[in-house]
């Protein structure tokens, strides 16, 4: 279990995991191994090969051209702000920098400058997870996901997660709700396909098939984020419409039923179907059927 102690060891973000000589924005460009740090961490070029990305990666997505971009200032400028990583055994796992270390291998770097790290697993996920948010470089799915783990891993309140990443607790409440769509769904918001106004309007739709459905018909036709609110208006419109015709319907069943039951004396029940139907109609001895065909022959 996380102890509060752990919670507030993420201090304002990403900079309080680290101490002041190993933050990125004051190390500038590092070109070679620093044998001299006497803190646990310390600066070496590392062997691109022996660097592995890490699973727990928040960031799913990286997007090609935007590698590229990064490859070519990394070909130009180097490396200017080293990765930060874990020693694990015979390999190195990323905890901050994955980006820096793929366009450092389309560029056909060998080396990469790091921070070399220990710490344990729920150390990694936290620093990964808030540098991550703090870069704001994830997708709005991808981001959720981030705010949900803290919440299930660590424990966070809404207003904690608020506090870290300088947003309000309403946009991280928010932002979590996103979950609750169907994946599919969610795959067109990790896609920009769905803007993400668009995208929280369908909360309101429980069917996973409707969300869907209408998910579509707002990409297919391009709608603005008025239409697509007046579309998902009219289609809970339709929804309780229909509801209320088939409640009227039960009702109506539910009348015939009660009129039966007082003509024959008798439990009688009414099933409806698509198709067809079916009228039960219950006696309880030999005389009791009697009684109740007399009654149907008295109506020739």
């Amino acid at each position: 279990m996380v102890t509060n102690a752990n919670k507030r060891g993420l201090g304002k973000g990403l900079g309080a995991l680290l101490s002041s000589e190993e933050k990125i924005e004051n190390i500038g460009i590092v070109s070679r191994e620093n044998n001299n740090s006497k803190s646990e961490s310390y600066i070496k070029e590392l062997d691109i090969n022996l660097i592995e990305p890490n699973k727990n990666q928040p960031r799913k997505n990286f997007n090609q051209n935007s590698l590229e971009e990064l490859a070519k200032s990394i070909e130009e400028f180097g490396v200017i702000q080293p990765i930060i990583v874990n020693k694990e055994k015979d390999f190195y796992k990323i905890i901050a920098g994955e980006r820096r270390w793929r366009a450092s291998k389309i560029v056909g770097l060998k080396t990469v400058p790091a921070i070399i790290r220990t710490y344990d697993e729920m150390q990694i996920l936290q620093i990964a997870l808030i540098e991550n948010i703090q870069r704001e470089n994830l997708n709005p799915i991808e981001e959720a996901l981030c705010y949900q783990k803290l919440v299930e891993y660590f424990f966070f309140t809404k207003e904690d997660i608020a506090n870290k990443v300088g947003k309000s607790r309403n946009t991280i409440g928010s932002m979590i709700s996103l979950l609750n769509l169907d994946v599919r769904v969610q795959n067109f918001i990790a896609e920009n396909k769905l803007m993400l106004g668009q995208a929280k309007k369908l909360l309101v739709i429980e069917d996973n098939n409707i969300q869907f459905e209408l998910a579509n018909k707002i990409i297919d036709n391009c709608l603005s984020l008025k239409q697509a609110e007046e579309l998902i208006q009219n289609t809970l419109e339709y929804k309780q419409d229909n509801k209320n015709n088939l409640k009227n319907v039960e009702n109506q069943y539910k009348n015939i039923e009660e009129n039966l039951i007082n003509i024959l004396g008798t439990n009688v029940s009414i099933k409806n179907g698509k198709k067809k139907g079916k009228i039960e109609i219950e006696y309880y001895s030999e005389q009791d059927l009697d009684r109740i065909i007399c009654m149907f022959n008295r109506l020739h």
